[in-house]
């Protein structure tokens, strides 16, 4: 038998199969509200008229997602008083995510903008929390040589769920008012409370912080003292690098298809070929290392980003939309599963939801302050030129790859 048969059918991978299920519940769960803050939040705003630039500076209310590290050792350190030390916290935080995202259909872009930065914030909130705790989660569960394949059913999940607000919305809402598209959204998150219930709790206490203190400086000790000053903060460097491209040249993808004449039905009913990336990166990720996996997602990223430099050029082209969509979903999706396997390699065992939550905020700063700035920059030069220096910013973080992961596999000393 194979090693990825063998990896494939061990009791612990016949356990993320299971998960599989799981995996695709709080995947999904996990992916939710941060779709509804970059596709369905952008989206509706546009349709009321608000202008890019301001739709871009709601990316700074996504902060939460850039600074979780702060409380994620209290998610380490203290355990509810019911589901565990994991479980309890997801469905804290997937209640609070079902009630704040159907409370935006409450307000009118035109007139409650400041009502909606709150809600907006507190989506933002609730949804880093849910994914520190669903991180720790995932990362307990598997051995570090199911990683890759374990991770890739995660991370199909959490794209899958972006067909909810990025699809299935932007149609109901040509249908239905808006009122009613954020609560249809918002039932989806039932899905991930109900799983919360079901799933067994793995955390193993025995590893729990015992103090404040050690849930706080112990994972950051740990980290640095375990390759060294100079390699850990080449990790950093790199996590924060690797997908920053990518991430400002998606950050208005669903203004900039309406802005080309496409209708909200048009994009919505293009969104599912999301599933491909994932599926395409599931099975490569049974052949190749994370090291050699994150070479080549990487490349296949970067390249995607030029379909938009196309589309920006030819318009108002159903077919154009469709390659251009499935092409970004395919480098997203294989990118995001290299990148959340390495990160997952690099955690230790006695902080996960700690230092998973650090190094998910490195990659959550450029998305947040770079998607920022896109609308400024857009319309200062150009949907085409903005594309194309997406395109160039992709580059330092491939460099990186030769400190970090080396093809080989061998970090140089």
């Amino acid at each position: 038998m194979s090693r990825w048969q063998d990896i494939l059918l061990n009791r612990k991978m016949v356990t993320c199969i299971f998960l599989g299920f799981t995996c695709i519940f709080l995947g999904f769960t996990s992916g939710m509200p941060l779709y509804v803050l970059i596709q369905l939040v952008p989206a509706w705003l546009r349709s009321n008229g608000v202008d890019l630039a301001t739709i871009g500076l709601f990316a700074l209310v996504s902060l939460p997602y850039t600074w979780k590290f702060l409380w994620s050792p209290l998610m380490d350190r203290f355990k509810l008083p019911f589901l565990g030390r994991r479980r309890g916290w997801a469905l804290l935080t997937q209640i609070g995510l079902f009630f704040s995202i159907a409370a935006l259909g409450r307000f009118d872009p035109s007139v409650s903008l400041q009502a909606i930065v709150a809600t907006v914030f507190v989506i933002s909130l609730f949804g880093a929390s849910q994914d520190i705790v669903i991180d720790a989660y995932r990362r307990e569960l598997l051995a570090d040589d199911e990683l890759g394949t374990g991770t890739s059913f995660f991370i199909n999940a959490y794209r899958l769920s972006s067909l909810v607000p990025g699809s299935l919305a932007l149609i109901l809402s040509d249908l239905l008012p808006w009122s009613v598209v954020f609560w249809v959204t918002a039932a989806f998150m039932s899905v991930g409370i109900v799983t919360t219930f079901i799933v067994k709790e793995v955390s193993d206490d025995a590893l729990a912080p015992g103090t404040l203190r050690e849930a706080i400086v112990d994972p950051f000790v740990e980290f640095f003292s375990r390759d060294g000053i100079k390699t850990g903060s080449a990790i950093l460097a790199f996590m924060f690098l690797y997908k920053l491209g990518d991430n400002m040249a998606t950050a208005l993808a669903t203004p900039f298809y309406l802005d080309m004449g496409f209708s909200r039905t048009e994009i919505g009913s293009t969104l599912w070929s999301s599933i491909v990336g994932g599926i395409v990166g599931g099975i490569v990720m049974l052949k190749l290392s994370i090291n050699r996996a994150l070479w080549i997602f990487g490349f296949v990223q970067m390249f995607t980003i030029l379909g938009f430099v196309w589309l920006s050029t030819v318009g108002h082209s159903p077919v154009g939309l469709f390659i251009v969509v499935s092409g970004e979903y395919l480098g997203v999706g294989l990118g995001a599963i290299a990148l959340t396997a390495y990160m997952a390699r690099e955690t230790s065992m006695a902080f996960t939801a700690t230092q998973f939550a650090l190094f998910s905020s490195f990659i959550a700063i450029p998305r947040t302050f770079a998607n920022a700035s896109t609308g400024f920059i857009i319309e200062a030069i150009g949907y085409t030129l903005f594309f194309i220096v997406c395109t160039l910013i992709a580059i330092p973080g491939l460099l990186l790859l030769f400190k970090v992961a080396p093809w080989n596999g061998k970090r140089p000393a």
